[in-house]
């Protein structure tokens, strides 16, 4: 199964589970996003370059994982960041693989070049912020132009084309729950495969 992954983006979310992460929201048994993560993340560094690939298996507990079963196992691949024509913020895309079983939620992405990362879905022409993306078990979550994508926000400077920034992806439901890649700054007309 394959698809952008914006079906669940956390809509359904109490108050709480924005603020702080530590509300229920309207999940069963009253389970928190966040509190499943787990308190300990580890960070794995890797270079995403032009083609490059960087796995990351996880694993969820018994009740998200569908009937086959089994860990999710994400790859990274594709990432780049248009330079920017503003200088207080950034767009960028990547694409995560999940050749597992389980579902796994990109809940934040982070990085030195801004003071905040957001995550956005657009329809219909008009983008909205959304707490999560989806990364469904044998599929991906294709960031793009006009579809998912991330926001780096009031960004510390207006970086070059072929810089190299920093993100660090944050999951809930796989372990580690943490990668942090870097990705190369592309020219603003930059589109893959053209």
């Amino acid at each position: 199964m394959t698809g952008n992954g914006s079906g669940n983006d956390g809509a359904n979310a109490g108050p709480n589970d924005r603020a702080s992460g530590s509300g229920t929201g309207n999940r069963p048994g009253g389970v928190g996003r966040r509190t499943r993560v787990g308190a300990a993340a580890l960070v794995v560094l890797a270079a995403v370059a032009t083609g490059g690939t960087i796995a990351l298996t996880g694993c969820s507990s018994s009740s998200d994982a569908p009937a086959s079963g089994g860990p999710a196992k994400l790859a990274v691949t594709g990432a780049y960041i248009p330079r920017p024509l503003l200088t207080d913020e950034a767009a960028a895309y990547f694409t995560v693989t999940n050749s597992g079983g389980s579902a796994a939620q990109l809940t934040s992405v982070s990085s030195s070049l801004a003071a905040h990362g957001t995550l956005h879905t657009t329809t219909d022409d008009t983008m909205r912020q959304v707490t999560s993306l989806t990364v469904p078990p044998g599929g991906r979550l294709t960031l793009s132009t006009g579809g998912d994508h991330v926001m780096l926000e009031t960004l510390t400077h207006k970086p070059a084309v072929g810089d190299k920034v920093t993100l660090t992806l944050h999951f809930a439901h796989a372990t580690p729950a943490a990668m942090t890649v870097t990705v190369p700054v592309r020219p603003t007309t930059y589109h893959p495969g053209g």
